[in-house]
């Protein structure tokens, strides 16, 4: 299925104490998100509120973070254990509002999932739907592929890390900004899986970055989330029109 761009949702002053995403206090908190849908679904998720985020009216871009297998679960103190979940419990101020669902073990993230979530949380808190970016990490580093590919127009820009996908789809991304990461010696997600995704984007006119840590194995989100040139390249992202399909691959 595929989904529309996210058009102009009615924004609130803030994340409304009426509302279940609580009070407008900066830091992070556990929240979930229950719909009836053809079945009940049932996902947590981590919401990060910045620290000038309380009392203002500015809109703020949306970071949503995928977590890596083994934060799988129903346990959301497991989503902090890397990326920009574990940056914001250390206490890190970060320029997003940032989501951070959690994958439970019989589950995937699915479009549809995730586009609840980007509902929920831009319906009721001051998001600027122009700046959505969406990454992750291994399993949700290929979700990040995945996701930009079947929700086409809804992101600003994607940042997977030591990941991969499908390289004879992802023409389809070619006007979509991307920075992508892996270790050299990941012998888990092997560099290729990103070196064929970039190659696949490039030879079609993509606009795509990609850095590569030699030396370093599957743990490459570490050096990756530590980069302030992440954050400023992600803050620079604005949703742009996507052109007329080509050829491509």
């Amino acid at each position: 299925m595929r989904y529309l761009p996210i058009a102009a949702l009615p924004l609130l002053l803030s994340c409304s104490s009426s509302h279940h995403l609580s009070d407008a206090s900066s830091g992070q908190s556990p929240h979930m998100l229950t719909r009836q849908v053809t079945t009940t679904v049932n996902v947590g998720y981590l919401l990060y509120l910045p620290k000038d985020y309380p009392g203002g009216t500015r809109l703020w871009p949306l970071l949503v973070f995928l977590h890596g297998s083994g934060e799988s679960g129903t346990d959301l103190e497991a989503v902090k254990r890397n990326g920009p979940p574990k940056l914001a419990d250390e206490g890190r101020d970060l320029p997003f509002v940032i989501l951070s669902p959690q994958r439970s073990d019989g589950n995937s993230w699915t479009p549809s999932t995730i586009r609840m979530l980007i509902d929920e949380v831009a319906g009721e808190c001051r998001i600027d739907t122009d700046r959505i970016c969406l990454t992750g990490v291994s399993m949700g580093g290929f979700a990040t592929w995945d996701l930009a590919l079947e929700m086409p127009g809804v992101f600003a820009a994607i940042a997977p890390v030591c990941g991969g996908g499908n390289p004879d789809a992802v023409c389809a991304l070619r006007d979509l900004p991307v920075w992508v990461f892996h270790g050299a010696k990941d012998n888990i997600v092997p560099i290729e899986s990103s070196e064929q995704m970039v190659t696949a984007l490039k030879a079609c006119g993509g606009n795509v970055n990609f850095t590569v840590y030699p030396g370093v194995g599957h743990n490459s989100w570490d050096s990756a989330y530590s980069d302030p040139g992440l954050y400023r390249w992600l803050l620079a992202q604005h949703r742009q029109p996507r052109s007329s399909p080509g050829k491509g691959r």
